[in-house]
């Protein structure tokens, strides 16, 4: 049984192919992970001006999916990314399981400073009504 983790893949793909082709070419990529893993989100960020030019191309369309799967998928996906026409570029990146958990753990703790600030604040109101 392989271990399972969380991955996330950003992907550019040539804005030039119409919408048509880009809404293929997203849809390729994410019944592929569906089919090999779960898909926690896909966030399409649309059409964006690239930093430079990438063969000749200063647009692109920007996808980002955020997954869980076997190691194994991301090679696969690197390997599908290399080889498909109207991929400008991509990159796959495994989440590390330890600051996902921290980075969980940070917001619950932000929300109970407050409450704990308040209660005292509270508990102090009442004595001074009392005097």
């Amino acid at each position: 049984m392989e271990k399972i983790s969380s991955y996330e893949t950003l992907f550019i793909v040539d804005a030039q192919q119409g919408e048509d082709g880009v809404k293929a070419l997203i849809e390729k990529f994410t019944n592929l992970i569906a089919a090999n893993g779960t898909i926690e989100s896909v966030n399409e960020w649309g059409k964006r001006k690239l930093a430079y030019p990438i063969n000749d191309l200063t647009e692109g369309y920007y996808v980002l999916v955020e997954f869980k799967s076997a190691p194994t998928l991301p090679l696969e996906l690197e390997r599908v990314f290399g080889i498909t026409d109207g991929i400008m570029r991509s990159i796959v990146i495994k989440h590390d399981e330890k600051k996902a958990a921290k980075k969980a753990a940070a917001p619950a703790a932000e929300e109970a400073a407050p409450a704990a600030e308040a209660a005292p604040a509270e508990a102090e109101a009442p004595a001074a009504d009392a005097e």
